[in-house]
């Protein structure tokens, strides 16, 4: 497993209450179920309209199971910015 620090942005930031916290993940997919499981309810919803930048490339359309995570890495979190998440 992966020690990466998860950062939140805009909607995102809001609905976790917090600018960023760390996980312990093999895979983006396994980042995120973990995210989910630590903030239930408004951040779930929001997560299903954000795109994802893993050590600050994008992630793309690619599957969330087939994004390794390094060490040490960031995974930011970014919501629509103009007119935000419904």
């Amino acid at each position: 497993m992966a020690k990466v620090t998860v950062r939140y942005w805009a909607a995102a930031k809001a609905a976790a209450g917090v600018a960023e916290e760390a996980y312990e993940a093999a895979t983006l997919a396994e980042a995120l179920d973990s995210v989910r499981e630590r903030h239930s309810g408004e951040l779930t919803r929001v997560l299903l309209r954000c795109s994802f930048l893993v050590d600050g490339d994008p992630v793309g359309k690619r599957a969330h199971d087939a994004v390794r995570l390094a060490d040490g890495g960031t995974v930011e979190v970014l919501p629509p910015f103009a007119g935000g998440c419904r």
